[in-house]
């Protein structure tokens, strides 16, 4: 049986991010796991409370399991580094929990951030994974993705999503629907693009792009065939 492992930033990022492609693949008869790596809140504060914000973290990590039962991820591994303030982690750190959580599951592929989005805890999480998937003999990542985030992918200006594969989402888009709606906290009202309207527009403009119903869109880091 074929692994999925979607790496994200925060939680929420890996519904916008794969979630079609991921609740797809699983009734395909694959087995999906989650790794988010921030706490997804802190840094709606002037300076980071764990402590202050304590209810609102654990009430988000309540979030990633509900929307994950709805797509059907297997197991998820969630994480604290700081929001939006990777960079004041050691890379080294970061790496060292993908490898950790990736030894553990073996995957087979792997759906990451892209590595030029405006949110710098995306672009360091692009970079971590590329480190922990060295494509040494004993990898086992044989596919590795980098998918857009609403709201923060299209917003990195002079800096274009290029994609070249497309899943095909139509009979799996209510499903990352009502995984995303878990997250009401995360939403915003239309036009903003992290909306529901925001989702279903772009599902509808990839499948246009691409000849298909509703898709998802990735650029292909690396394939090994």
């Amino acid at each position: 049986m074929k692994k999925i492992l979607v790496v994200a930033a925060h939680p929420d990022d890996e519904v916008l991010g794969c979630g079609g492609t991921v609740a797809r693949l699983v009734k395909e008869g694959f087995e999906a796991y989650t790794l988010i790596l921030g706490e997804g809140i802190t840094s709606r504060d002037d300076s980071r409370d764990i402590e202050k914000r304590k209810y609102e973290i654990e009430n988000l990590k309540k979030k990633v399991y509900e929307s994950a039962n709805i797509i059907g991820v297997k197991d998820i591994y969630l994480y604290n580094f700081p929001d939006n303030r990777f960079d004041r982690v050691d890379l080294l750190d970061i790496v060292k929990t993908i490898e950790k959580v990736k030894s553990m599951i073996q995957p087979d592929i792997l759906f990451t951030h892209f590595e030029k989005d405006i949110n710098i805890d995306h672009r360091i999480t692009y970079n971590a994974v590329s480190v922990a998937t060295r494509p040494v003999r004993e990898e086992t990542v044989k596919e590795l993705y980098s998918f857009k985030i609403l709201s923060s992918t299209d917003w990195s200006f002079g800096s274009v999503f290029e994609p070249d594969v497309f899943f095909d989402i139509t009979d799996t888009l209510e499903v990352k629907l009502r995984a995303i709606e878990k997250y009401k906290s995360e939403l915003r009202d239309f036009p903003h693009p992290r909306s529901l309207k925001g989702v279903m527009i772009d599902a509808e403009y990839w499948g246009m792009c691409s000849g298909l119903g509703y898709a998802e869109a990735f650029k292909s880091i690396r394939i090994l065939r």
